[in-house]
């Protein structure tokens, strides 16, 4: 009979096997499918790079919606880059190349940071030739990042990098951070902590990296379109893309409430803020980024204003370091039946829009928790007899 450890590594490889076959096939038939590549997010970002390539409006909704159904986008309304002005520079490149000729290299990088994400984090956890770093490779919803061609990998990659060298290199720490600021919005707590936690350990090189790299990103943004900061506040000011449901925790709450009152979104953000100040302050002369900011970074994507699946790239820095610190064989047979459950409802019916996908951030934050819970029983026991 297979032991309990046996049945957990087959658990485990089944939920990656699905996770990465699914990856590969999507992107072996992406450059002979023009229609898929029209139907991803990356059609919004090669519509940017080709509007700012022509010198024209990024964040025209007419004009962009023109560019995507010349390319063959049939949905129904259009995509827009969300993005705050500093990331123009990084769809820049794809507006010289067509939507098929520039579709796969996109996804490859996203999918060549993801492996470097792991690698980088792995170094920090456990020895890397576990086959449990798997689980970082093949974590769903960063792999469905990859085959929408969203961005969400490249703030998963400066975090990494952060936590691998914010005590060695802090100016390039802080520089890495930048990539975080490309989707602000997702880590309000973890930036609040972060900010106090500077101060605090008068770790400013951090600071001076993360505002010479701002620096640098709004001087480049500035180049390719000097408009683009006024472009950018007339269009929030104009749409009325914040009163869209994305399924998470504030946008649930809105809508339940009052579906005009967009400020209701960020009550979920405020209590976390809160609790993230509470949960620091007794910490702070001790404050370890992996140990203490794992859950710290969960709670943030529970509670941000709005999001997606793809956005809980995120917290895979936390998943990983509690599958690195003892996790007992049912965590890890749950975290795969996780897994597999993420990966059933990626391919089913339901939209990015469902209100179906909202479970996924709580149930990852619930389980870190039992996973350190069960940690700490195995290690409990082991010092005692120490």
């Amino acid at each position: 009979m297979a032991s309990k450890r046996e049945f957990t590594a087959l658990f485990i490889a089944i939920a990656c096997v699905l996770s990465a076959l699914y990856t590969t096939l999507f992107l072996c038939t992406l450059p002979a499918s023009p229609a898929t590549v029209a139907r991803r997010d990356f059609i919004v970002y090669w519509a940017t790079g080709h509007q700012l390539v022509q010198h024209g409006n990024p964040y025209d909704p007419a004009a962009i919606s023109r560019i995507e159904r010349d390319a063959g986008f049939r949905g129904p309304g259009s995509y827009y880059m969300r993005n705050t002005p500093w990331a123009l520079p990084l769809a820049y490149p794809l507006g010289y190349f067509s939507p098929t000729a520039s579709a796969l290299p996109w996804s490859l990088a996203m999918l060549g940071l993801l492996i470097a994400s792991v690698r980088i984090l792995w170094t920090l956890f456990g020895p890397a030739s576990s086959h449990l770093a798997w689980l970082g490779y093949c974590f769903p919803p960063a792999l469905f990042c990859v085959d929408l061609g969203q961005t969400s990998i490249l703030l998963l990659f400066g975090l990494s990098v952060f936590l691998r060298l914010h005590k060695s290199r802090p100016f390039i720490a802080g520089a890495a951070l930048w990539l975080c600021t490309l989707k602000p919005h997702l880590l309000l707590p973890f930036a609040l902590v972060l900010l106090i936690w500077i101060v605090v350990t008068r770790s400013y090189r951090i600071l001076a990296g993360g505002a010479v790299a701002f620096a640098l990103g709004a001087l480049i943004t500035s180049l390719i379109d000097p408009a683009a900061w006024s472009q950018y506040a007339f269009y929030m000011r104009t749409s009325v893309i914040t009163r869209e449901f994305t399924p998470c925790l504030g946008d649930l709450l809105r809508d339940r409430i009052n579906p005009s009152a967009e400020w209701i979104a960020f009550i979920p953000a405020v209590l976390g803020c809160i609790w993230a100040l509470i949960y620091f302050w007794p910490r702070r002369h001790a404050w370890d980024w992996l140990e203490h900011g794992s859950p710290l970074l969960l709670v943030s994507l529970v509670v941000a204003p709005f999001g997606w699946i793809f956005d809980q790239s995120l917290a895979l820095p936390a998943i990983l370091f509690a599958v690195s610190r003892n996790a007992s064989q049912t965590a890890l047979s749950l975290l795969a039946l996780i897994y597999v459950a993420i990966e059933v409802q990626i391919v089913s019916p339901a939209g990015l829009h469902s209100a179906l996908y909202i479970w996924i951030a709580p149930a990852l934050l619930l389980w870190y928790l039992f996973a350190r819970a069960s940690a700490r029983s195995v290690e409990l026991p082991a010092l005692a007899a120490s």
